[in-house]
């Protein structure tokens, strides 16, 4: 079993003028995996399959405006390519060289985009529930572009949901999502923030407005072309639909690219942690 498990609360990642947190577990001599999590999750979502990760300093972040991490200034919003950029600063400020990766969903994406761009600090990358990009027909643009500087203007307008017990929250999640009341406890809990009347979401309201662009579908599979390090998928079999798709559309593109799915849904690695982690340590070895 892994080491005691840390929050990197007083040992966060400065990068300028914002600071990412997270949890770690393992010694420092240890080999790095980086897990990177999904849209509105933060680093509990890897709690599950830190204690079958031994021998491996296990770093798991909250993306900026998810869980203890710093949200953007004012005057920003959540651009795709700002995560990779993100990425590249957390290597850059620890003089990181070449790590294992494990990233879900969004998290997923982004880091296959770091991959195809940053080859030499990538050494392999499971991708869980997650293959390709969001990806739009190029005659899409303009609509696209409209709808998320509309967003912008009307999420300004909203307010966060209060709730007044972090059960109420808890349930919440599970009700907009595939998770089990015990993983969305996980995630929700560092997620939440006490205020007067009851509790809050801490990520920032700004991750929800519409993106205002989208990859080409020639654009994300020029990404997925340029991917020269080892890559696996772990899905769900009652994961997300566009998993089954991507697989179909993007595996033979990668170069070196194996998939294996097991009993689950969206947050395998939380419901099968395990059986992921196995996985995650055998394809480790072999590179």
């Amino acid at each position: 079993m892994a080491e005691e498990i840390k929050d990197l609360a007083q040992v966060c990642y400065d990068l300028g003028q914002q600071e990412l947190h997270g949890l770690t577990c393992g010694k420092a001599q240890d080999d790095i995996v980086l897990c990177l999590h999904g849209w509105l999750d933060n680093a509990a979502s890897f709690l599950p399959l830190m204690p079958y990760l031994p021998g491996k300093r296990v770093i798991a972040i909250d993306w900026p405006g998810h869980g203890l991490s710093t949200h953007r200034s004012s005057d920003a919003y959540y651009h795709f390519i700002d995560w990779v950029y993100d990425l590249l600063q957390l290597f850059e400020v620890n003089d990181w060289g070449a790590v294992d990766i494990v990233a879900h969903s969004m998290g997923g994406m982004i880091a296959s985009a770091f991959a195809a761009t940053f080859p030499e600090k990538v050494k392999s990358l499971t991708l869980i529930d997650a293959i390709g990009f969001i990806n739009a027909n190029a005659e899409q643009t303009t609509k696209q572009l409209r709808q998320g500087m509309l967003s912008r203007l009307q999420g300004k307008k909203k307010q966060k949901n209060l709730h007044t017990s972090e059960q109420s929250a808890i349930n919440a999640r599970v009700s907009v999502s595939d998770l089990r009341y015990q993983d969305a406890a996980l995630i929700v809990k560092r997620g939440l923030k006490k205020t007067g009347d009851g509790y809050t979401w801490r990520a920032d309201s700004r991750l929800r407005m519409i993106s205002p662009y989208r990859l080409t579908l020639g654009q994300a599979e020029q990404l997925i072309s340029d991917i020269d390090v080892p890559v696996q998928l772990i899905y769900g079999e009652q994961g997300m639909d566009f998993v089954a798709s991507g697989i179909k559309h993007f595996g033979p593109m990668f170069k070196d690219f194996t998939s294996y799915a097991l009993p689950g849904g969206h947050h395998v690695h939380m419901e099968q942690p395990q059986q992921t982690a196995e996985k995650i340590l055998a394809f480790i070895k072999h590179r």
